[in-house]
């Protein structure tokens, strides 16, 4: 090799860098494409506690167009999820009726979501005239679990500008089958994606570590389907397994796994903001998750364990904290 010339070696400083990062810690990645600060969430799914964050469950809540009925009763949930929610048909009143009396009790913005039918498909077309008039005539930020919204429903997503699309992308076939009961395809998630990007609706997929029974199936290629198609924001969440489930008892992944998919979601999502959801193991590995998030670079968690706010400020993250769900802001 010959001698470099002096436009040559800010060049090679420049790669030597480049390597580095790509090859080596996902903090550091996380440093050099985010400023140091690190959010906390509480979503108003559940009281949430710690000496260092108490959540409010008024600023954003969780409503359910379906009350507690789903078609798909999947192993995982068997629809115990939308028992936290409000029940919307059982409200004397509108979807609008509803957002506007949570409103004036001090709510900012309302997730929207529901059961799905056999087409995994959460029927909130019926609901579009609301939420327009929820966001033109409240203001208020609204986020939507649309399962796998068609064409029909994602053109009325646009429409009513919500803040965010929020949905499991599955990357295996036996996870479709055999946890959600559907009659779908892995192509069919990527090609949700694929839609949500061309009606400029904001993205926000969720992966769930440990989604097959405890074991890492799809997730990988799961994490392939999103680098296609960056999204605004990217959820992990792991398997919690709820009593009354498919899923009591089973193991979630360990922590190895978690870890490793944590930094592999770094540097595969560089400049992506990339957070842990509210659903995941509880006691003392919850302690050892939530480090292990800070450690591999992402940006928020739900539901902070106690000591976790302390723990990232030790590795020089400004907190900040909103009651809402992952990626709102007011």
């Amino acid at each position: 090799m010959g001698v470099l010339s002096p436009q040559e070696v800010p060049m090679l400083e420049t790669t030597i860098e480049s390597m580095n990062i790509s090859l080596g810690n996902p903090f550091e990645i996380r440093r050099k494409n985010f400023p140091n600060e690190i959010t906390f969430y509480g979503p108003g799914l559940k009281p949430h506690s710690t000496s260092e964050f108490s959540g409010s469950m008024k600023e954003f809540v969780s409503i359910s167009v379906t009350g507690n009925n789903c078609a798909l009763n999947c192993e995982h949930c068997n629809t115990k999820m939308l028992d936290n929610m409000l029940d919307l048909p059982s409200y004397d009143g509108s979807l609008f009726d509803m957002a506007k009396n949570l409103q004036e009790k001090g709510a900012k913005g309302v997730l929207i979501s529901g059961g799905s039918n056999i087409r995994n498909q959460v029927p909130l077309l019926p609901h579009i005239d609301d939420m327009k008039r929820i966001r033109k005539e409240l203001g208020m930020v609204i986020r939507v679990h649309p399962g796998l919204p068609d064409e029909e429903t994602c053109e009325a997503l646009a429409d009513v500008g919500v803040d965010g699309v929020m949905l499991d992308i599955i990357g295996d076939q036996e996870t479709i089958t055999d946890v959600y009961h559907l009659d779908a395809k892995p192509s069919d998630y990527e090609a949700v994606l694929e839609r949500l990007q061309r009606y400029k609706i904001p993205a926000i997929p969720h992966i769930v570590l440990g989604h097959y029974f405890g074991k890492m199936n799809g997730e990988w290629a799961a994490l392939d389907m999103i680098k296609k198609v960056p999204p605004k924001i990217l959820v992990l969440v792991i398997l919690l397994p709820l009593t009354g489930t498919g899923m009591e008892g089973v193991v979630p992944p360990s922590m190895e796994e978690i870890g490793t998919f944590f930094e592999t979601a770094r540097l595969s999502l560089p400049s992506t903001p990339i957070l842990l959801g509210c659903a995941r193991p509880l006691g003392n590995i919850k302690i050892e998750i939530d480090k292990s998030a800070i450690n591999a670079g992402l940006n928020g968690i739900a539901f902070p364990s106690e000591g976790i706010v302390g723990y990232a400020q030790e590795k020089g993250l400004e907190p900040s904290f909103i009651n809402a769900c992952c990626g709102v802001t007011w």
